[in-house]
């Protein structure tokens, strides 16, 4: 665990490398952990292979891509009376989703498939947090979890 002074602008991430980022739903993992210390409407870069995809096995990628937006999986999961296979998944990616904003930097799913997942994708981490920190302004920091969802970060408590 880590303690950090104050949220974070952009957070880059991984899921901790090869076999713990063989899909989009592992991935997840990783970005919740960005997720604990990014700012309101922030960037969380996560950089995993997906060599394995969503994956095409379970209702992941189906339940993921019938909604329009992030809220509007969150609404359908809620207005539930029976939880779904993969439901936690998306529940969670869909709530981190709404917080920040999620870039990735992957080799094996296309820009299209990321986007039907509410995602984009970079090909140049570097120029992705470079523009998202000119944009945040002078004082933007960065935090970088290289191992993913191995560090726990978390917002000190004020003294």
């Amino acid at each position: 665990m880590r303690s950090v002074p104050a949220p974070f602008e952009v957070v880059v991430t991984t899921n901790s490398g090869f076999p713990l980022d063989q899909s989009l739903y592992q991935a997840v993992k990783g970005i919740s952990a960005a997720a604990e210390v990014v700012q309101q409407g922030g960037l969380i870069v996560c950089a995993a292979e997906c060599r394995d995809g969503f994956p095409e096995h379970g209702s992941y990628r189906a339940e993921l891509i019938a909604a329009a937006s992030p809220q509007a999986l969150l609404d359908t999961i809620a207005a539930r009376t029976v939880t779904v296979p993969d439901q936690w998944q998306i529940q969670i990616q869909a709530r981190l989703q709404s917080r920040a904003r999620v870039v990735m930097h992957t080799s094996f799913l296309s820009d299209k498939e990321l986007a039907e997942a509410h995602l984009e994708q970079t090909t140049d981490i570097a120029e992705t947090v470079e523009t998202a920190l000119a944009a945040a302004g002078p004082d933007a920091r960065v935090c970088v979890l290289p191992e993913g969802p191995q560090t726990i970060p978390y917002i000190a408590p004020s003294p």
